[in-house]
């Protein structure tokens, strides 16, 4: 007689989801790296910073005072300018131009040589061609000249300059995900697509581009630094963002002109700021690729 009343013998299991797969890639890179740890907090900060800025800065980012060229005191921590603003809470409040300037030409980038690189790698002949002289065409001119002329060109706004980074950043993305979708066009679960009917944007959407994520990733964190660096480059120049806007770059530039006399918090600490800020998306690069890629866990 067939017994009914209990389960089966072997039982199934629930495969976990995206957000647990996620949090244990997470946890695992927290403990097994310390540096990421201690760059996933930086990073926190800035976030804080730049979300935060007018309301956790200890004064009005603009307003001048008499207090000028004031060295680091209990009432202004990071002194003040030349013309008496507080220089921490520029440097905080400067945090979201520098932050959102990368995040937004780093996304455009990522987007478009995402959509270029793999329609190359995945198609070829012409195709191929066309977006590779285009890269070639971006790559013959040394990118930060390219991102002047740019910016000279259309006029140093918030958004021209978000386009500029865009552009000398495309050719990084295009480049790498040819190759990666390159190497993959002719792998088994490729075939076997094609075989079930799948068309060619549902194969790139669907078992491509999902396949190459985890290490563009990685690129992305790295860009995130660069593109921060750039535009505090340009504003330095008096190609970026127009003062007295709170930026970094401006903000370095400003004080250089008083090293020499002995006020170097002008420029230190916003200087400060922007090299955390590089040096903490460099870090995050590894840690990145382990909480996106378990299999690359050791």
């Amino acid at each position: 007689m067939t017994d009914h009343t209990g389960p089966s013998a072997i039982d199934t299991q629930k495969e976990p989801s995206l957000l647990a797969n996620f949090w244990s890639g997470f946890v695992h890179a927290m403990k097994s790296n310390p540096l990421t740890a201690f760059a996933m907090a930086l990073f926190s900060l800035f976030v804080i910073a730049a979300i935060f800025g007018e309301a956790i800065a200890p004064y009005d980012a603009l307003a001048t005072s008499t207090d000028t060229l004031q060295p680091p005191s209990w009432a202004h921590p990071f002194g003040t300018d030349q013309l008496g603003r507080d220089v921490l809470s520029r440097t905080i409040v400067a945090a979201r131009v520098d932050f959102g300037i990368a995040i937004a030409a780093v996304s455009i980038s990522f987007v478009l040589g995402l959509g270029f690189g793999a329609a190359a790698g995945y198609f070829g002949g012409w195709t191929d061609r066309l977006v590779g002289r285009m890269v070639d065409t971006i790559m013959a001119f040394p990118l930060f000249v390219l991102a002047m002329g740019v910016v000279a060109a259309l006029g140093n706004t918030v958004w021209n300059i978000v386009y500029a980074t865009a552009i000398i950043n495309l050719p990084f993305y295009i480049r790498f995900a040819r190759a990666e979708v390159n190497s993959r066009r002719d792998a088994g679960f490729v075939e076997a697509a094609r075989l079930s009917g799948n068309i060619s944007a549902r194969i790139l959407a669907v078992h491509l581009v999902p396949n190459i994520l985890p290490p563009m990733m990685v690129q992305v964190s790295l860009n995130l630094g660069w593109a921060i660096l750039n535009a505090a480059g340009l504003s330095f120049i008096g190609l970026g963002v127009r003062p007295p806007t709170p930026e970094w770059g401006i903000m370095v530039s400003e004080g250089a002109n008083y090293i020499f006399s002995g006020e170097w918090w002008i420029f230190f600490f916003p200087g400060a700021a922007l090299v955390l800020a590089v040096f903490c998306f460099n870090l995050l690069g590894d840690g990145l690729r382990d909480i996106i890629d378990p299999k690359g866990r050791t």
